[in-house]
């Protein structure tokens, strides 16, 4: 599939003071680590695609709440460090559903080798997939969430004016 900006998405979640991320040993950066994440497919919300994603990469059922961030990366402006798939990159704050125990799946994705809960106190000294822990350990201390409108979720001015 071509895009002009492909657009992922990944489910931030916080708990006690630890971070849920998972971790990746690729032949070409080393281990590295990402949130459960991944592209949106065809005919699939934004909020769909966080939930599969959580259950597919961390084998858990999440509530999606309120956008954390959005990261942009432009391989044009980054000398193609991840490759040259201009990407778009929603964050959003999600909890754990009672009785989901993150884990690795049976069939996890290419050089996916686990699920770890880490320290906020550590996520500078990781190679994340996008180095945004600076940002992330903010985000924790604030939790200054953006809007996310949904178009089928806002009130349909002509049904209010019946």
């Amino acid at each position: 599939m071509t895009y002009h900006i492909r657009v992922r998405v990944g489910a931030l979640i916080i708990e006690n003071n630890e971070i849920l991320l998972t971790e990746f040993d690729d032949p070409y950066r080393g281990i590295f680590y990402d949130f459960p994440a991944g592209g949106a497919e065809p005919h699939e919300s934004l909020i769909e695609a966080v939930k599969r994603e959580a259950r597919e990469e961390a084998n858990i059922d999440v509530e999606v709440g309120p956008l954390a961030f959005v990261y942009e990366y432009a391989p044009h402006l980054n000398e193609n460090k991840y490759g040259q798939t201009h990407t778009l990159v929603m964050l959003f704050d999600c909890t754990l559903k009672s009785g989901s125990k993150p884990r690795l799946p049976e069939k996890p994705d290419p050089n996916q080798t686990a699920v770890k809960w880490v320290p906020l106190s550590e996520l500078e000294n990781l190679e994340l997939y996008a180095n945004i822990g600076k940002q992330i350990k903010e985000y924790a201390s604030k939790k200054k969430n953006i809007d996310f409108l949904e178009e089928h979720k806002l009130l349909d001015k002509t049904s209010s004016l019946m």
